[in-house]
């Protein structure tokens, strides 16, 4: 597959497309941790993130703050900051109240294992850096994305056992700007 991809901000005419987007990647997301079942979390986690979204047209990027990966005309990818969730203030007693929190990267079902992944988490990185922004936080309580956080970041800061469930835990990573690898 040859992918033309483009990085860029979302528009407000793009917000329809984007929440299909986080509808069918959650979705998915749930379906493969082997939580499909869980119909309520999906749409809990779907409408935080239209809210984000939301939060990140109406403030022009000052609340939050997307990316998109688009190929063509069709968005493939997103990663977005802002401050950090109230789960991660709560799991590190406020220790990481006040960083910014990268939220996930999702990338379509159809482009995963493309590198659309490592290209918003690079360009979500210079984004960072040209903010002055020193670290970040990050976490992920899906076993998929925890393998990939743990190769990039290294073992995380706070690993919550069985947060979600028996065998589901909650990972936490503190990371610096400057000891970013890109990849």
């Amino acid at each position: 597959m040859v992918l033309k991809v483009e990085i860029r901000r979302p528009r407000i005419e793009d917000i329809k497309e984007l929440n299909s987007f986080f509808r069918t990647v959650i979705t998915d997301t749930f379906t493969k941790e082997g939580l499909g079942e869980r119909l309520n979390d999906i749409n809990d986690e779907i409408k935080v993130k239209e809210k984000y979204l939301e939060s990140d047209i109406e403030s022009n990027g000052e609340k939050r703050y997307f990316l998109i990966a688009l190929n063509g005309d069709n968005i493939i990818g997103s990663i977005e900051y802002g401050p950090a969730s109230d789960l991660i203030s709560n799991c590190t007693n406020n220790a990481f109240k006040e960083l910014i929190e990268v939220g996930k990267v999702f990338v379509h079902p159809d482009y995963q294992r493309n590198g659309i992944g490592n290209l918003l988490l690079n360009t979500m990185y210079f984004t960072l850096q040209n903010k002055d922004i020193k670290e970040f936080c990050l976490d992920s309580g899906y076993i998929s994305a925890q393998k990939i956080w743990k190769k990039k970041f290294g073992d995380p800061n706070y690993l919550l056992k069985d947060y979600w469930d028996k065998g589901f835990d909650h990972m936490i990573w503190r990371i610096k700007v400057s000891d970013w690898v890109l990849g």
